[in-house]
């Protein structure tokens, strides 16, 4: 079938795997991730593959939980592969609730994949869910890195679909009469990535592009490698100004950077201190270099983001708040 040749050449182009490699599946029990499942399924012969199935039942929908938890189980039966099974306490559910389910679910891939001793772990990202990112990333305002979203491989994270339209696997689940489960959340408009999904997507579609998604998929993809480049070129600075929980350098010298390299050794210092970078606003960033930038004489000190930033001279320093 055309789609699972495309797709296999997506993962050639990006080298997502090697011939007897051993891959945990997350699998959730939605369309996507059922597709995941039977895609690789359908190529493990082909490439040697061996599959084991992860599933994250966070209990959070009542009996349409256990429904996909059943369903993940009898897929696992079906297509005769292991299944590794996680129920957090809601205890663990605190702060922004989506951001701390998606660290479950990856730590929990990833302490399966260990302990199991696999390669790699495929998760079933689309080229929706693409578009839908890098637009929500635009509107609530991001640098490059947010405008590169997903990549097809992040260290032992594959993303095969990346350029896959869902419609398309739809159809394939459709003609293929697999059965899969939906989650009644994903229609609620009043969630940002749902009025993305339901409202601005099809918006754009009818309006300027009728290929949007493929055209926000593959800019992302481009973004993502020049993003790699300038990442790397302020790593160097960045871990040669840090000190365990301090951040000192000269201004002058970092001045000298190209203003691109600037903002993206903010983005690595911040993440040096905080451990992510996932609620930074780009006019944070502009703030800091402001400081950084200032010819005033006298001392600065501002709060931005959780960090104190301190100029005295030609010395800026950057520790937490």
């Amino acid at each position: 079938m055309q789609l699972i040749k495309n797709i296999q050449n997506f993962a050639f182009q990006n080298e997502l795997w090697k011939e007897g490699a051993r891959i945990i599946l997350g699998v959730s029990g939605g369309p996507d991730s059922v597709f995941l499942l039977d895609f690789f399924a359908s190529i493990a012969p082909k490439y040697n593959l061996k599959l084991h199935i992860a599933h994250v039942n966070y209990g959070l929908r009542g009996k349409d939980s256990q429904k996909d938890e059943k369903l993940v189980r009898e897929l696992a039966k079906k297509y005769g592969t292991g299944l590794s099974l996680l129920k957090p306490k809601k205890a663990q559910y605190k702060g922004n609730l989506e951001n701390t389910l998606r660290k479950i679910r990856y730590d929990f891939f990833e302490s399966t994949r260990k302990k199991l001793g696999f390669d790699l772990i495929a998760v079933a990202h689309t080229m929706d869910d693409q578009a839908e990112t890098v637009l929500m990333r635009i509107l609530r305002g991001t640098g490059l890195s947010g405008l590169g979203a997903m990549k097809p491989k992040t260290g032992n994270i594959i993303r095969p679909f990346l350029q896959t339209d869902k419609n398309l696997i739809l159809a394939y689940l459709k003609q293929n009469k697999l059965k899969y489960g939906l989650d009644a959340s994903n229609l609620d408009t009043k969630l940002m990535r749902n009025r993305v999904r339901h409202k601005l997507l099809p918006y754009l579609e009818r309006n300027f592009n009728p290929s949007i998604k493929k055209t926000i998929g593959e800019w992302s993809l481009t973004v993502a490698d020049d993003y790699a480049f300038i990442e790397k070129s302020a790593e160097r600075f960045a871990k040669a100004a840090c000190k365990n929980k301090c951040v000192t350098f000269s201004a002058s010298t970092f001045e000298k950077l190209h203003p691109s390299i600037r903002r993206q050794v903010l983005r690595s210092i911040i993440k040096k201190l905080k451990g992510t970078t996932e609620d930074v606003k780009s006019n944070q960033v502009e703030e800091m270099l402001k400081i950084i930038k200032s010819a005033k004489n006298k001392s600065q000190v501002a709060i931005i983001g959780g960090l104190k930033i301190l100029k005295k001279g030609d010395k800026v320093e950057i520790i937490p708040a």
